[in-house]
Order: C-alpha cells, then structure tokens, then sequence
C-alpha cells in the first residue's frame, strides 16, 4: 500500500507543479487579479495553443492518477484478498 501511495503522490506533486506553472505563465493576468484560474488569452501562437491543451491534459492525469493509485488499486488488492 505504500508503493501506491508514494506514486500517487508523486504523481500529485509533479503534476501539479507542471499544472501551476503553466497556469501561471498564461491564466494569470496580474497579482492583484484571479490567479491560476483566470481566463486563457485568445492570442495566442501555436506553442502557447500547446500549453494550454498540455495544462489541461496535466490537470486530468493529475485527477485520474492519484485516483487510480489511492483508491482504484487498493480496492482491487482488497476484492482479490477477500
């Protein structure tokens, strides 16, 4: 069990370091305004297109994997066990 915990951690933190900065590089317009969360600018080039679809594929590997590693796992180790 905790072989599953330290990969959905990692996965955890990893993820949302990556999440965070790239959210803070394009949906963060100002200090004094909504950060992390705010609007996507509309002009951007290619690679920042590729940012944010990479910010919002990092956003559900994040959610899916600690998912899959804290409960999925340990709740088909305890169905085989039993």
């Amino acid at each position: 069990m905790a072989d599953e915990f330290a990969k959905g951690l990692g996965i955890l933190t990893g993820g949302g370091l990556v999440w965070m900065v790239l959210s803070g590089w394009y949906t963060t317009p100002g200090f004094e305004d909504t950060q992390l969360i705010g609007e996507i600018p509309g002009d951007l080039d290619t690679y920042g297109q590729a940012a944010i679809v990479f910010r919002e594929a990092t956003f559900w590997f994040v959610i899916l994997g600690v998912l899959v590693f804290w409960v999925v796992i340990p709740a088909l180790q305890q169905y085989r066990e039993a």
